[in-house]
This record gives C-alpha cells, sequence and structure tokens, in this order.
C-alpha cells in the first residue's frame, strides 16, 4: 500500500469516527475506535501466521464457501481439529508469542455485527478479557479497562448497546474493506488516528502524543553516534527510555528510524501515569509487530519513581539506557516530599521547585543514561533562565559538561501549547567543551491550527546537530567562558540572535552624497526660475 493509501485509510476511519460517535466526546470513541482496530491487527497478524503454519490444512476460502457459514477459515480448521488446537496454540504461542481464539478473530466480531446479532456486546467483553488474560506469555491486565461496553453513551439497554456496536463495527470493517490493507498499514493509520484525535482533543492531547515533526528531530538526534555524531548512526541501541511516553510514538520513532539505517534496537522501556494513554501506548507497540518481549510500559508515576524495575539500590545493577527521550508535561506543578533531596536521581543537582518539575524529569532521565548515551528532551523556555533552584541545577549541569546542546523550535507546533519549547540534548560524557545553540525558531510552514516543519526544517535542524557547524543567525557554538559571563542563562537569543544585522552607515560618503544632492537640487532650482521669468511667472523659492 502507497503512503497515500494509507494517509486516506486514516482519513477514511477518522470520517467514520467523526460521524459515528454521536453523543461521544473525541476522547471516548478514541477508545472504541482504536481498540478494534487494534484487534483486527492481532487478527490478521495471527491468521496469517496460522496459514503459513497449517500450510496445506488452512481451509480456503472453497472450502470455507462450501461449509455454508462465514466463519473465518481459522474457525472452521479448529472446529474440525479439535485434538490438534492445543499442539497447535502451543507453536503459536512460540512463534508469535499470542493465541486468539477463533470466537474472538476480527472477522468472528464482524460477522455478528453484520447480522445485527445480539450476542455481540457479550462476545466482544469475552474477547477482551481473553486477550487480557489468555492470549499472551506476559499479561495485559486492563488492556481495554478504559473501554465502557456498558456506557451509556452506546445506549440505555444491552439492546441499544448492542445495535450500537453492530453499526459502528460494521462501517469500520467496510471502510478497511475499500483497501488491501496489511499489518504494517494497519499500523500507521493507528498512528493517524491517534494524531487526529489529538488534534481534536486540543490541550489534552499534550497527554499522550508528541507530533511526528518533533519525534523525528528527537529520534535522528538519539540515534546517531552519541560522541561522533558526524559518523552517522548507531548500529544498535541496546535500550531506549522514554519516561512520559504517552501512546509510545515517540519510542517507536526511534525504532523505525534505526531500522531505517540498517541498526537494531534491543528492548524499549516505556513509563506513563495516565491509565489510558498507558493502555494506547501498549497496543501501539503490539500493533506495530513488536512482541511482547521487545518491550515492557509500566503504568505509575515518573516523579515518584514507583517503578521497582528502577529502584534498585546498587549501583552496578542500576538500569543504564543507551537514549533516552521525553516529552513531558510543561511546568507540571509537584509535591517533593521532604526526603526526596536525598534521592540518588536530585541529591547531585537539587530538587525542583514545586511550581515546575520540568528539572525533576530531566535529572530523572539523565540518572539513567549510560555513561556514552544521548538524551533528548522537549521543555519550555523557562528551564534556560528561570533563577532560584532552577539556576543552581542549570549551572551544575553546565559546569559538569552534560548539557550538549539547545535547540530552539518554532510557537504553536504542539495541541498542548502555542507556547515555543526547546530541545536540550543532554550527555553523561561528551567531548566538545562548548555547547550548541541552534535558533530554529523562525524556521516554519505557518499552519491554520499547528505550525508545522517541513522535511527540509527538520533535516537542517539534525544535520546541524550532527556536524556542529556555525550558521548566521542560526547556530553557534558558545564556549563555557561566554556562558558563565552570562551568568548561566541560556536564553538562545542571547547567543544566536535571528534579526538581520544593522547596515553599516559611512556617515562621510553619506554627508558627501547630500552635498552633491543638494547642489543638484539648487542647479536645477535655477534653471528652472529662468524659464519662469521669460514667462513671467512667480519664481520658485
Amino acid at each position: 500500500m502507497t503512503e497515500q493509501d494509507q494517509k486516506q485509510l486514516g482519513k477514511i476511519l477518522w470520517n467514520i469516527a467523526d460521524q459515528l460517535r454521536g453523543a461521544m466526546n473525541a476522547d471516548d470513541f478514541r477508545d472504541y475506535m482504536l481498540s478494534f482496530l487494534f484487534l483486527r491487527y492481532l487478527s490478521d497478524h495471527y491468521e496469517q501466521a496460522a496459514k503459513r503454519e497449517l500450510g496445506a490444512d488452512y481451509p480456503t476460502s472453497d472450502t470455507v464457501a462450501a461449509s455454508g457459514d462465514a466463519k473465518p477459515p481459522l474457525a472452521l480448521w479448529y472446529e474440525r481439529n479439535t485434538a490438534d488446537v492445543a499442539e497447535f496454540e502451543k507453536q503459536m504461542r512460540r512463534k508469535v508469542h499470542y493465541v486468539i481464539k477463533p470466537d474472538y478473530l476480527w472477522g468472528s466480531i464482524v460477522r455478528l455485527a453484520r447480522t445485527q446479532s445480539g450476542q455481540l456486546l457479550d462476545t466482544l467483553q469475552k474477547g477482551f478479557k481473553h486477550i487480557e488474560e489468555d492470549s499472551f506469555q506476559s499479561h495485559f491486565q486492563g488492556l481495554f479497562s478504559e473501554i465502557n461496553l456498558a456506557s451509556d453513551k452506546l445506549g440505555r439497554k444491552y439492546e441499544e448497546r448492542n445495535a450500537k456496536l453492530c453499526s459502528i463495527i460494521s462501517e469500520i470493517a467496510r471502510g478497511m474493506s475499500l483497501f488491501s490493507t496489511d499489518t504494517d498499514t494497519l499500523g500507521d493509520a493507528y498512528e493517524y488516528l491517534i494524531g487526529q484525535f489529538a488534534a481534536g482533543s486540543g490541550k489534552k492531547a499534550g497527554e499522550f502524543y508528541t507530533p511526528q515533526q518533533i519525534s523525528s528531530i528527537l529520534s535522528a538526534i538519539v540515534t546517531l553516534d552519541s560522541q561522533a555524531p558526524e559518523s552517522g548512526p548507531r548500529k544498535k541501541l541496546a535500550s531506549v527510555f522514554d519516561f512520559a511516553c504517552g501512546s509510545g510514538s515517540l519510542l517507536l520513532n526511534v525504532r523505525q528510524r534505526l531500522r531505517a539505517a540498517g541498526g537494531t534496537v534491543g528492548k524499549i522501556f516505556g513509563m506513563e501515569k495516565n491509565i489510558t494513554t498507558y493502555n494506547l501506548a501498549r497496543m501501539n507497540m503490539l500493533l506495530h509487530g513488536m512482541k511482547d518481549t521487545e518491550f515492557e510500559i509500566y503504568h505509575g508515576d515518573t516523579l515518584t519513581n514507583d517503578w521497582d524495575f528502577l529502584r534498585e539500590t546498587n549501583p552496578a545493577k542500576t538500569p543504564r539506557f543507551d537514549a533516552v527521550v521525553a516529552n513531558p508535561p510543561f511546568s507540571y506543578r509537584w509535591e517533593p516530599s521532604e526526603a526526596i533531596s536525598e534521592d540518588a536521581r536530585f541529591k547531585n543537582h537539587g530538587v525542583a521547585p514545586r511550581s515546575a518539575a520540568d528539572f525533576a524529569f530531566l535529572l530523572h532521565g539523565l540518572h539513567y543514561l549510560k555513561d556514552d548515551g544521548v538524551m533528548a528532551i522537549i521543555l519550555p523556555h523557562g528551564v534556560l533562565f528561570r533563577g532560584g533552584v532552577e539556576e543552581r541545577i542549570r549551572r551544575k549541569l553546565l559546569n559538569d559538561g552534560h548539557i550538549d546542546t539547545v535547540i530552539g523550535l518554532p510557537a504553536n507546533l504542539f495541541y498542548s501549547t502555542g507556547i515555543p519549547v526547546c530541545l536540550l540534548v543532554l550527555k553523561k560524557c561528551k567531548k566538545p567543551d562548548d555547547v550548541l545553540f541552534i535558533n530554529a525558531a523562525e524556521h516554519f510552514v505557518k499552519g491554520k491550527r499547528q505550525n508545522q516543519l517541513s522535511e527540509e526544517h527538520i533535516a537542517r535542524i539534525v544535520r546541524t546537530y550532527q556536524f556542529r557547524d556555525g550558521q548566521e543567525r542560526y547556530a553557534r557554538r558558545v564556549t563555557m567562558n561566554e556562558i558563565a559571563d552570562n551568568a548561566y542563562n541560556l536564553n538562545i537569543s542571547r547567543y544566536v540572535s535571528t534579526a538581520p544585522e544593522e547596515v553599516e552607515v559611512d556617515l562621510a560618503a553619506t554627508h558627501a552624497e547630500l552635498v552633491r544632492i543638494e547642489a543638484e537640487i539648487r542647479e536645477a532650482t535655477a534653471k528652472h526660475n529662468a524659464f519662469l521669468r521669460e514667462l513671467g511667472l512667480p519664481l520658485l523659492p
């Protein structure tokens, strides 16, 4: 399927969602829409693997037609080979890491929807529970917890809710039938819909979605060699961490970029506080072809660090990551405990103020970064110049050589805020003894709702970081002495101004030009007055 077809499929599904959600707001309907797309993906992937596994024994379309039933082919195989089911499922768990019973496959669900079966809602409830508890080797408890199939928004009575779901599922199936979809395409459609729901959610979108253009910059930076970016992408990232992962799109972007460059990613780790978004992230990972052993997403609070995996007290066993990426909530108000100053993440730098947890998020990520790793984080501009404890944290980070690059981005790129933001690149061990400033604030394509970065804009930012080259009114390497002279204020315009330089005026030359012009005026006036005298008309003064 072409990129154009992928976008068209996403638009069709979005239009279906917009038409069918009725009294539901976009956030509520999002959970239904994306869950059904997820079920379609799991079913397609599973049935394709089953077809390869069973070979000639897999029922053909002619066999299914002859049976007089519209059930999926795999359902027919289950009915005819009950003695072999256990061994078959054992093989499937080994090869694709999960199993879906025939009654809960997307084809079976669509069949119930199209026939307006009264069993649809009950079957969906059982199917979701089956996927959460039985399908995978890992338990995905609560994966569908935000989908309330008993919601009054679907209908007050069981029959009304069942009918509404029949309509929704039938329309989704019809929309997807217009395209020859494959599993990769469904992953792209899922990403498109997340973006569309984010756009419709306004400020709430900041909780779960980083625009793809921003993700592209962060992922490009962290996949380059940390000590020698000019040498190109790394061959492997053993681990990648996003401690405010939202729907997981940023993590997936890192994985996709490195794989496109011929590299590999070992395991992905994410942390997310919002339960709805946490479930979106887990679905998103699976929908993009990741096995449940290739990622780990934890539902918890980053600031209190309640993930036992990260709380290892033995420094030799503390998890460290090759790459850390994050787009945490901006200037988040938090309540640090009295003992937080002794937390290993903060005790060497200080505790961020209650009014803004920006540096708390930053220090959390830096703490878990490997010595040769790289971290890229999106933050509000206030972290560059605010005083008090934030100034002391910033000074410590600079003196320790952890801040590598400061990138200023245009305003109104995010769904959650219209303010301009900055991207900080941090390393525990960096070679340059200066800081690279990139002022990209004026380089964007203006949009009606959000501004956009073109491919050229993104490439220029990444290329400037990679080769660390200075460019007039765009980028400059600034020494630590100059930063110290500016009291460790990192306000980008102090170092890279986008204002055009004033033209230097040569006063002597200007004076001579004015004298020449004045002489020409006198000469022209005299000549004109000579004509006026001959005509007997009043002279010019």
